[in-house]
C-alpha cells in the first residue's frame, strides 16, 4: 500500500519498520499516533536519530549573522551566512528537500528577507513564538541550548504542531508593517516632547521643544501618506482598510494598524482571531476546581492600539454600547472585563467583514 506522508503515515525515506522504536515511550520523547503501530505511536526520541517517525519538516534557527538548518527527514544539519550569498544557498537547499513544512522563529525582523525569498517560490513557511519553541524543547528534557540543537527543536516542534503556514498577504503587509511601527514610534516621541514642555521653565528649552513636536509632526503627516500609498498600490490591503473603516468608532489609522498587525483578519475563525490577539477567556479547571477566566498572550500591540477605539465604539457605536452595557447592568461584569469582552466581540466582527467581504451592519452585533 502507498504510504502518504501527509496523512500522518512515514515517509518513504524514513527509516524501514525494523528501525522505528515500538513500545513503551521514553519519558524524554515525544510520541506520535500512527496507524501503521499496533501500539497506536512511534517514539521521538529527543537523544538519537533512532525511533523518528520522519517528516519531511525543516527547522531553521535565525540569528543575525548565520542560518543553522536542520532537515528533519534526512537528519542533516547546514549552517549558511544571513545575507543575500546565505539566503540564496539555503533558499536552494530547501527547494531541492521539497519540504512540507519550513519552520523559523520570529526573530525581531531577522527572519523577514529569509521568509520573504522563500514564499516567493512558493515554499510552505511558518513563523512561530519563540517561547513556544523553548517550552517545547523544554517539555521533551532538552535543556542544552546551541544554534544546531535549536535548528532540530524547531523542525521537531513543526512536525509535531504544524503551525499555521504564512500566507502571501503576510509578505505583502511586511513593509506596511515597518512603516506603522515607525508611525507609533513618532507618537510616543511626540507624547514625550508635549510632557516635557509642561514642564520647561527656560524659553531656549521650550523653544527646541516646540522645534522638534513640529518637526516629528511633520514626519508623522509623510508616514502617514505613505501608508496610504502603499495601501492603495495593493487592491486587497485597500480593500480591506476601507472596509474596517466602515466599522463606527475605528477609524482610517486603527484600520491601517488592523491590516498590517494583523494580516490573518478575514483568514482564520472567530476563536483563533481572537487567540491571536489575547482576548479569549482561558480556562483554569483541574478536577473539581474552577478556576478564573482570564485572558491575556497574543499580540498585546494590537491589544492596546484598539483600546482607544473600543471606548469610542461604547460610547459612539449603539450597538456595541447596547452589548457593553448588558454585560455591566444585566450580568454583572467589571467595566474592563467588559471592555475586553466587547473588544472581542469587535474583532471577531471584523474578522468576519472581511471573510464574508461585507461592510459593517448593525445587526452584526446580535446578542
Amino acid at each position: 500500500m502507498p504510504v502518504n506522508r501527509h496523512q500522518g503515515t512515514r515517509s518513504a525515506r524514513s527509516m524501514s519498520a525494523g528501525e522505528l522504536t515500538r513500545g513503551e515511550p521514553d519519558p524524554q520523547a515525544a510520541t506520535i499516533k500512527s496507524p501503521n503501530s499496533r501500539k497506536g505511536y512511534y517514539t521521538i526520541s529527543p537523544q538519537s536519530k533512532e525511533g523518528y517517525f520522519m517528516e519531511n519538516c525543516i527547522g531553521i534557527d535565525i540569528a543575525k549573522e548565520k542560518l543553522d538548518v536542520h532537515l528533519l527527514d534526512a537528519q542533516k544539519y547546514f549552517t549558511f551566512e544571513n545575507n543575500k550569498c546565505g539566503i540564496a544557498k539555503c533558499l536552494k537547499l530547501c527547494i531541492e528537500s521539497e519540504p512540507d513544512l519550513i519552520v523559523f522563529e520570529a526573530t525581531g525582523g531577522y527572519e523577514r528577507l529569509l521568509a520573504a525569498e522563500l514564499m516567493a517560490k512558493n515554499l510552505p513557511v511558518a513563523r512561530v513564538n519563540p517561547s513556544r519553541i523553548r517550552n517545547y524543547a523544554k517539555s521533551i528534557g532538552r535543556l542544552a541550548k546551541t544554534d544546531k540543537i535549536d535548528a532540530q527543536i524547531i523542525a521537531q516542534y513543526g512536525f509535531l504542531n504544524k503551525p499555521f503556514k504564512l500566507e502571501q498577504h503576510d509578505i505583502k503587509s511586511i513593509e506596511l508593517k515597518d512603516l506603522v511601527a515607525r508611525r507609533s514610534q513618532l507618537v510616543d516621541m511626540k507624547t514625550a516632547e508635549s510632557n516635557r514642555m509642561e514642564h520647561a521653565a527656560n524659553e531656549v528649552v521650550l523653544k527646541s521643544i516646540k522645534k522638534s513636536i513640529k518637526c516629528i509632526e511633520g514626519q508623522i503627516d509623510l508616514i502617514n501618506k505613505t501608508i496610504k500609498n502603499h495601501i492603495d498600490s495593493i487592491p486587497e490591503l485597500r480593500e480591506k482598510a476601507r472596509r474596517l473603516d466602515t466599522v463606527p468608532g475605528i477609524g482610517i489609522i486603527t484600520a491601517h494598524m488592523l491590516v498590517s498587525e494583523l494580516p490573518e483578519l478575514g483568514h482564520r475563525n472567530r476563536r483563533e482571531i481572537a487567540m491571536l490577539n489575547g482576548v479569549a477567556p482561558i480556562n483554569k479547571d483541574s478536577g473539581k476546581k474552577r478556576g478564573k477566566r482570564s485572558t491575556g498572550g497574543g499580540r498585546k500591540q494590537v491589544r492596546d492600539k484598539l483600546y482607544m477605539p473600543i471606548l469610542v465604539a461604547v460610547r459612539h457605536n449603539p450597538k456595541m454600547r447596547a452589548f457593553y452595557k448588558r454585560l455591566v447592568e444585566e450580568k454583572g461584569k467589571p467595566k474592563k472585563v467588559a471592555i475586553i469582552a466587547t473588544m472581542r466581540k469587535l474583532i471577531c466582527i471584523m474578522n468576519a467583514m472581511i471573510k464574508n467581504n461585507e461592510d459593517w451592519r448593525d445587526d452584526m452585533v446580535g446578542f
